[in-house]
């Protein structure tokens, strides 16, 4: 008989991007012809994992064991049928003394010991072979998500992938615990049972309990297979469900601001509403399941006993043949039962580990070169040439773009919103491969060296400084990660942020909260820069490092980027032009293509579009300084 499944909560739902990886499950969907067979072919590596000799002997063992434990459960039926003829008196004889077979019983009792020995010992030992199974596979899960592009997670919903392992691991688990513990007992019994009837009785027994399990088997099968869909639908609204959640305490500052707590509860509630109603379902058609089976499994084990019984009255059954015949019956449902069960749970896995498959079928779309050599930084000068790129086809970011950052100097790139600056950014990183043309450093073409080695030269001060839910001494050790705790001091001084660390309580084993939140804009950009320090690259882009800080701030983030950039090749993406005037040349980006080049002075002169943002910003700036000397004018 099958177990209910309580619901519970997810954490996010399919997401993914072009490459097959779907953004919106569709209830209901069906898995892909052969995508069954694809994902069971996973399991055997896993089950007998190359160079693990140690985990070979252990499914030895385990396989052992189960046969052991059959073996035993195949004599409890004998010694209890041998028990009760010794204790059965014999008929017209009132004399007979009746001996209690003290061994048979004890021997009754050691088989049933044995047989549940057996199989915990069959449990305890392959269960290193199911975690390695997981941690593998979570490993290689996780890789491959690290190695997928940066296109594929801006696409992805915040917690999607998390549960999409967790799910998957756990399917994978099910899988080679109970096809092998299970479905492979249950056919070992039924033929050593099948057998033993027909040997032992007649071919009336044999057809009976084979047309039961026919007839249990084909029931379960059908059934299943209609619940199949109630389930998947319980899991996708599930998921739904988890994502609001996710998506709104992540912006729990945001649903405050506006109000509306009431909006994100009916949006939550819609969408358990959903699981709700599939949970239904799901509940409905497994008592509908779970009773056809019982019938099944009364309807023949009363036909066999029916058939003992006449034998029995007809004198050519012992009562221990009777008693015989019903234990095997119930020691054969009981396994049985458990089959739906299992079946179902064997389908929900597969369900369950579609997601992981096709996660783990999402090709990289940035993949290093078969023999790609790493790359070779002697002056670290960076040059682009004719580059063109665009994220969709019909949609150019970048025109032909061209220039040239010399050793030690500093080339900013300024410009209206969506000329393009940042994407020269994420392909300086290689986070894209190029339409056309060329990024060289030291003339190496990067497309053409690994990609490790590329980002270990780079280092970045991004706008938005994003920092793991640690410490403030892990989040700056992650520039290097072999640091020792000077380092990263010396490197939080440089970034003149090491006094405000030590004035913390827990100093620098302060925890930062989800993404830095516990920290200000200005604090989090220092702990960027002193990360960027420590890793000490020979070639630095600052992507708008200073835009959204107030200008007291900026002011002294500037004094630290100005060392960070000492001795470095220095590519800086500018919003605020007073950042960028000391810069050895200045590109203006409109619309995709260079339209201006030279330092401050020179551009000034021209009165183009560098003098109009400069003149502009210049004006909302004298602006912005009158307002503070009325706030201050006020106070006094």
């Amino acid at each position: 008989m099958e177990k209910s499944v309580k619901p519970g909560i997810a954490t996010g739902t399919n997401t993914g991007d072009k490459a097959g990886y779907k953004t919106s499950p569709k209830v209901g969907r069906r898995q892909r012809p052969g995508q069954e067979r694809s994902i069971l072919r996973t399991l055997p590596p896993y089950l007998w994992p190359v160079g693990r000799f140690d985990l070979k002997l252990r499914v030895l063992v385990a396989v052992a064991s189960l046969v052991l434990a059959k073996l035993a459960s195949v004599a409890v039926p004998f010694l209890y049928r041998e028990a009760v003829n010794t204790l059965t008196p014999v008929a017209g004889d009132a004399t007979a003394v009746i001996v209690v077979p003290v061994m048979l019983i004890v021997g009754y009792g050691v088989s049933r010991v044995m047989m549940l020995g057996f199989a915990q010992l069959r449990d305890g030992v392959f269960s290193r072979v199911s975690q390695h199974a997981l941690r593998s596979l979570a490993l290689q899960t996780f890789r491959h998500i690290h190695e997928l592009s940066l296109q594929f997670h801006l696409d992805r919903h915040t917690g999607s992938l998390s549960r999409v392992i967790e799910r998957g691991t756990k399917g994978v688990d099910f899988l080679l615990r109970y096809v092998l513990f299970n479905i492979v007992p249950v056919i070992i019994e039924v033929v050593m049972v099948s057998a033993i009837l027909y040997t032992l009785f007649d071919w009336r027994y044999l057809v009976a309990t084979l047309s039961t399990v026919a007839l249990f088997i084909g029931f379960t099968l059908v059934v299943t297979e209609w619940r199949v869909g109630h389930r998947r639908r319980m899991n996708e609204s599930d998921n739904d469900a988890n994502t609001k959640t996710v998506d709104s305490l992540l912006n729990y500052e945001t649903v405050k601001y506006f109000g509306t707590e009431d909006h994100e509860a009916a949006r939550y509630d819609k969408a358990m509403g959903r699981f709700e109603s599939a949970a239904v379902d799901t509940q409905v058609s497994l008592a509908l399941l779970n009773t056809g089976q019982e019938v099944i499994v009364a309807t023949g084990l009363v036909s066999v006993m029916i058939m003992a019984g006449f034998g029995v009255a007809a004198g050519d059954l012992t009562l221990g043949d009777f008693v015989m015949v019903n234990t095997f019956m119930i020691q054969l449902y009981a396994p049985l039962n458990l089959l739906g069960f299992v079946y179902r749970e064997i389908r929900q896995s597969l369900i369950d580990m579609e997601n992981m498959f096709d996660l783990l079928q999402v090709e990289q779309k940035i993949v290093d070169a078969p023999d790609a050599p790493p790359l070779q930084v002697s002056d670290g000068t960076v040059e682009f040439r004719n580059v063109c790129f665009g994220y969709e086809p019909d949609r150019d970011i970048l025109k032909n773009v061209s220039f040239k950052v010399p050793k030690n100097s500093t080339v900013a790139i300024i410009g209206p919103s969506g000329a393009g600056k940042s994407t020269i950014g994420r392909l300086l990183f290689r986070f894209y491969d190029l339409d056309s043309g060329e990024i060289l450093i030291d003339g190496q073409n990067i497309a053409q060296v690994q990609q490790r080695s590329l980002r270990h030269a780079i280092g970045t001060v991004p706008q938005d400084t994003v920092l793991f839910n640690n410490t403030i001494g892990y989040n700056i050790g992650y520039g290097r990660i072999d640091a020792g705790p000077e380092e990263i001091q010396r490197a939080a001084d440089l970034a003149q942020v090491d006094r405000f660390i030590r004035q913390l309580p827990q100093g620098y084993d302060t925890l930062v909260g989800e993404r830095g939140l516990k920290l200000s804009g200005g604090e989090k950009q220092r702990v960027a820069i002193a990360r960027t320090l420590l890793k000490d690259p020979p070639i630095l882009l600052l992507d708008e490092a200073t835009s959204a800080l107030d200008s007291h701030t900026e002011q002294e983030i500037q004094g630290a980027l100005k060392k960070v950039a000492e001795q470095r090749t220095s590519l800086v993406i500018a919003h605020r032009l007073s950042t960028i005037v000391d810069a050895d040349q200045i590109l203006v980006l409109d619309k995709g293509e260079i339209v201006e080049r030279g330092n401050h002075a020179s551009l000034m002169k021209q009165q183009g579009l560098y003098a109009a943002l400069w003149n502009r910003q210049q004006q909302e700036g004298d602006a912005l300084r009158q307002l503070e000397e009325l706030a201050d004018e006020s106070l006094d």
